[in-house]
């Protein structure tokens, strides 16, 4: 039984390593934030949507519009996708419910795999239940088509066939082998057989007055412990086949659950994090997806959803209009909101990728072969490499993997060294990756490096800058605009150190 809940045409592949740089995605977007809301506690939840997340960086948009479907029917009915979802959980625990067993006798395998069988076939015909009464209601071809599955797979017949198989695995009435005599006249061939039908008492005594097959019955004495030994393991030699077969069905069907858990559990931690957002009365919406070659990035009401979800004052979102753009320059007061643009802009694009909704009142992107981020670091503290050394290690490692059509976030990149060395570094890097296909969104204070870019004049080119109002106060928007020769770190000095010289300024 397959899923296909977020592929069309497969499930999803948990052996398929992350990317390289995950780690720092996670770091510089505060990703684990976002990560966290989803799971709201479930560590299950929390490992899932991070791993589809982070290993959406190449997905196609075929995938992501499947995912938007299936996601929007989960809106639609979020009581019933957390019911599925407490149902797998509560197949995958029948494991823990059944006899504990030490050693591989056929006899206590087979008992395991039965009890372990009854429960899950509770929770099989629940979902088959479920399959029956939305079906319907579903607008996706996730959701249907796994409705149709289970439909399907589990039928009427194939439900009592499975309740007929359980009870006669319970062998009440004993177990019946048959053998052949092999050489030396030891036993061989030993198979498990189905004893007759029972009959009414008429017909036993109708056969008692006629004819009967010759037979033979022997005894064990209750104290005989080697005949008790020879008769288990006579018993173990006909189960041996069943055992081993049962134990494979019950890991099938435990597979399967395992596998539906993990896709509804990325659905789930959507629903959490969509109720996180609108309880803070800030705006979601499913983006419009266009192929990467095609360069769209437009947005109204764009926010960081970390942000959003770690404070309680008012969100500040942001509108732009970057289609065609190829190098996105941000310049600006300081605090002014350039770094949480930036992250605001890398989240929408992973949860895009991965067939979300993005925290915006509109969003309408292309998707990117890979999303990359180069954000400051702290100084290393066991100084085996300055400062500069390590900004460059990272670089040169996302130079390795980069590939047309993929989205660079840089911040405050190569500002550990001075103003013109500095400038030269960001200017050939970020002219070589743009000339090869990449995006770039730099936030920088390196005014020897905006001005140079800003007078190339170049139509790929978009540059924004951080509001800031006549008085010094920051909007904490960003507009577009020429970069300004400082950062207003005036502004922050005054705000820090006013109250001290107003202080010293009165007479004493």
């Amino acid at each position: 039984m397959k899923v296909h809940l977020l592929y069309r045409d497969r499930d999803l592949d948990v052996t398929q390593p992350l990317p390289r740089h995950a780690a720092d995605l996670i770091q510089d977007l505060e990703l684990e934030t976002v990560l966290n809301a989803m799971a709201r506690g479930d560590r299950f939840v929390f490992e899932t949507a991070r791993r589809v997340i982070l290993s959406s960086l190449v997905s196609d948009l075929e995938t992501v519009r499947y995912r938007q479907a299936v996601l929007e029917d989960c809106l639609r009915q979020p009581a019933l996708i957390r019911t599925l979802y407490q149902l797998t959980i509560e197949a995958q625990e029948s494991e823990r419910k059944a006899s504990f067993i030490f050693f591989k006798d056929p006899s206590l395998i087979l008992m395991r795999s039965v009890q372990i069988l009854e429960l899950l076939f509770a929770v099989l015909r629940k979902l088959r239940a479920i399959a029956d009464e939305q079906a319907e209601t579903f607008c996706s071809e996730g959701l249907r088509e796994l409705c149709a599955m289970l439909q399907r797979e589990l039928s009427d017949d194939y439900l009592a066939r499975i309740e007929e198989h359980l009870r006669e695995l319970h062998f009440r009435d004993g177990v019946l082998l048959s053998a052949r005599l092999g050489q030396g006249n030891k036993g061989r061939d030993y198979t498990l057989r189905r004893a007759a039908a029972p009959q009414g008492p008429w017909f036993s005594r109708l056969l008692s007055r006629g004819k009967r097959a010759p037979g033979y019955t022997f005894r064990i004495p209750e104290r005989d412990e080697a005949g008790a030994r020879a008769l288990s393991e006579l018993r173990n030699r006909g189960l041996n086949l069943v055992a081993n077969a049962l134990a494979r069905s019950t890991e099938h069907i435990l597979s399967f659950f395992a596998l539906l858990r993990r896709e509804l559990a990325f659905y789930v931690g959507c629903l959490n994090l969509a109720e996180e957002l609108a309880g803070r009365k800030l705006p979601l919406c499913f983006p419009t997806v266009a192929p990467a070659e095609e360069q769209r990035r437009t947005f109204e009401g764009l926010y960081d959803p970390a942000l959003a979800l770690t404070q309680r004052t008012a969100i500040v979102a942001n509108d732009g209009h970057a289609d065609g753009k190829r190098l996105i320059l941000i310049t600006g007061a300081n605090r002014g909101g350039k770094s949480t643009f930036l992250r605001s802009l890398g989240l929408a694009q992973l949860l895009l990728q991965s067939g979300m909704f993005v925290p915006a009142r509109a969003f309408h992107a292309s998707l990117c072969n890979g999303l990359f981020t180069h954000f400051r670091r702290r100084e290393d503290a066991t100084l085996k490499s300055g400062k500069l050394d390590e900004e460059l290690n990272r670089m040169s490692a996302i130079v390795d993997d980069i590939r047309p059509h993929a989205l660079l976030l840089l911040n405050e990149s190569f500002a550990a060294t001075n103003e013109r060395e500095g400038s030269e570094l960001a200017h050939q890097i970020i002219t070589a990756l743009v000339a090869h296909g990449v995006t770039v969104c730099y936030v920088t204070h390196l005014a020897t490096l905006a001005r140079r870019f800003a007078q190339e004049h170049r139509p790929e080119m978009l540059f924004l800058r951080a509001e800031r109002l006549a008085d010094g106060r920051r909007t904490f928007r960003l507009v577009e605009g020429e970069p300004e020769e400082t950062g207003y770190a005036r502004d922050l000095y005054a705000r820090v150190f006013a109250s001290d010289l107003e202080i010293e300024a009165k007479p004493g």
